[in-house]
């Protein structure tokens, strides 16, 4: 079970993703029902740690204190500098006791030094994707995701998708309604669907475009009705093909995925919520019966629909 989380930091830390791990971790939301951690920033020497935008933090603590986390976090460095012997150490005996290990964008560097990321699925921010697998030939970069869980190690993509894999942890540990209580507090979206090319493609969307936004909140509303692309697309008063291909364009997946991963939050929901039976749950979501509800759930959360109750029911 998620406890501590140490964030290791050294010269060139980025400010910003490192308050994404503290927004993340560290803020006490126990008054919306999510437990406390223990957290900490930890950097090799105790004192002024320079950033790469101009000013430096005051650390307290030292790397010794991570030697109890259950999470060791790396937030994006700078990706020229020589990381410090006893950070690479320190990521190797976390690694050896099993915590897991985390890394927000260009932190992902710092886990190849360590060694971290040798024939492990891993990713990045997008712009430097190819960087990372010419440094660290024996990883296997995916560079079209928003993060890679692989297992002990989990590798997020650019700033924002260190909120994603911030949210993934909270849920594997504690359940979709606590990660759906620190998003509703961060303001994002509890899971976002999709990868980087999406943003690859059309880093600044065209202001005259349409927007599905609409859409995705009508369907979100409405999980139990037929869903399929011709429905949708006459609701958007466009072709299928037409349809499909701006779904995809906007959202990085197909329509069947994105809704049948929003059915599997709603079910989550339920399940944790509510003592109701799994074929009861599996016709409000819009999955039609338990032996479909139970396939698609397994497939994406890794356990079946009652171990999933039993672990994080309210």
């Amino acid at each position: 079970m998620l406890t501590d989380v140490a964030v290791l930091v050294y010269e060139g830390v980025e400010p910003f993703e490192l308050g994404v791990l503290c927004e993340a971790f560290g803020m006490d939301r126990t008054d919306d029902g999510v437990p406390l951690l223990e957290f900490a920033v930890c950097a090799p020497r105790r004192g002024p740690v320079p950033t790469s935008m101009g000013f430096s933090l005051n650390v307290e603590a030292g790397l010794d204190r991570a030697a109890t986390a259950d999470l060791v976090a790396v937030p994006a460095m700078a990706r020229g500098g020589v990381v410090p012997d006893d950070v690479l150490d320190t990521l190797a005996a976390a690694r050896a006791r099993g915590a897991r290990i985390l890394s927000v964008c260009t932190g992902a560097f710092t886990l190849g030094e360590a060694g971290l990321l040798d024939d492990r699925e891993c990713t990045t921010h997008w712009r430097h994707t190819r960087e990372l697998a010419e440094r660290y030939p024996r990883a296997r970069v995916v560079p079209e995701v928003l993060y890679v869980d692989a297992g002990q190690v989990v590798t997020s993509a650019g700033t924002a998708a260190g909120l994603d894999a911030t949210l993934h942890l909270w849920r594997q540990e504690y359940g979709a309604g606590v990660a759906s209580a620190v998003a509703r507090r961060m303001v994002v979206p509890p899971q976002r669907e999709g990868g980087q090319a999406q943003f690859i493609a059309r880093a600044v969307p065209d202001c005259d475009a349409e927007t599905l936004g609409p859409l995705l909140e009508w369907i979100v509303t409405h999980l139990r009705e037929d869903l399929d692309v011709e429905t949708l697309a006459r609701r958007s008063l466009m072709s299928p093909r037409t349809f499909a291909r701006r779904f995809r364009a906007e959202t990085g997946v197909t329509p069947h995925a994105w809704v049948t991963s929003q059915r599997v939050l709603a079910a989550e929901e339920l399940l944790e919520r509510s003592d109701r039976s799994v074929e009861w749950i599996a016709e409000e979501v819009g999955f039609g019966n338990a032996a479909t509800l139970r396939h698609h759930f397994s497939r994406v959360r890794g356990l079946s629909p009652q171990q999933y109750r039993r672990r994080f029911a309210c």
